[in-house]
C-alpha cells in the first residue's frame, strides 16, 4: 500500500483538463455541500436555512440557486454523495462473504461504522428531539438498493436457501438497518457492534433470537 506514494502523479494534459467554467461549477457545488454539512451539524436540520448555508459558502445567493432550489435538495445531494461512497464498501462485503449470515453481519457492521462517521457531529449538536430526516429516493440510493438486492440473491443461492420475495426481503433488511442505525446514533456511547448484532439477529431469527437485556 505504501508503495503507491512513490509513483508520480501525472497531471492531466491541457486537452483532457476540464474547462475553467466546469471546474468552477464543481468547486461551487462542493462548497455548498461542505457548508451544508457544517450548518446542519451545528444548527440541526430543521433550524437550518438556505441563508445559513449561503453565508457559510461566501457565494452569492444567485449562485446557490443555480445549483439547488432548497435545503431539501441540498440534503438529497448529501445523501446521494454518501450512497455513492458506501456502494464500494457494500460491494466489497458481498465479494468477501461466503454465506448469508456473513454477508449480512459484514454489510450491516460496515453500514453502521459508515453511518457513525458520517453523522456523529450532526447527532451531537442537533437540537434535542429533532427527527433525523431521510433522503427521498434518488438514483444513487436506488443503486444501493439494487446492490443489496443482487448481493442477497447471490448469497441466498449459494446457501440453497428457500425461495423468498427478494424485493420485500431487501427492503426489510435495509429498513431494519436504517432504523436501528438511527437509534444507535442517539445513544452514548455509540455501540456499532451491539447495534449490528441486534439487527442481524432480528433479521435472521425475529424476536426469539434477540439477546436479552
Amino acid at each position: 500500500m505504501s508503495n503507491i506514494a512513490f509513483f508520480p502523479v501525472r497531471e492531466p494534459s491541457e486537452d483532457n483538463r476540464p474547462g475553467k467554467r466546469e471546474r468552477t461549477k464543481v468547486a461551487n457545488r462542493q462548497a455548498i455541500l461542505d457548508a451544508a454539512r457544517e450548518v446542519f451539524g451545528e444548527l440541526g436540520y430543521e433550524a437550518s436555512t438556505v441563508r445559513d448555508i449561503i453565508r457559510r459558502t461566501g457565494l452569492a445567493s444567485g449562485t446557490f440557486y443555480n445549483y439547488y432550489k432548497s435545503k431539501e435538495e441540498v440534503f438529497d445531494a448529501l445523501a446521494d454523495d454518501g450512497a455513492r461512497r458506501f456502494r464500494p464498501i457494500l460491494r466489497a462485503e458481498s465479494e468477501r462473504a461466503v454465506d448469508f449470515e456473513g454477508f449480512l453481519r459484514g454489510a450491516i457492521r460496515a453500514y453502521f461504522h459508515f453511518l457513525r462517521e458520517e453523522h456523529e457531529s450532526w447527532r451531537i449538536n442537533r437540537p434535542a428531539g429533532e427527527v433525523f430526516p431521510h433522503a427521498r429516493p434518488t438514483p444513487e440510493i436506488q443503486a444501493v438498493f439494487d446492490e443489496v438486492h443482487a448481493a442477497l440473491a447471490k448469497v441466498l443461492e449459494h446457501d440453497h436457501a428457500p425461495a423468498v420475495d427478494l424485493d420485500y426481503f431487501a427492503a426489510a433488511c435495509i429498513a431494519v438497518a436504517r432504523e436501528v442505525g438511527d437509534k444507535m446514533l442517539e445513544r452514548r456511547p455509540i455501540d456499532t457492534e451491539g447495534a449490528a448484532d441486534f439487527a442481524v439477529r432480528m433479521i435472521l431469527g425475529g424476536l426469539p433470537a434477540l439477546p436479552r437485556p
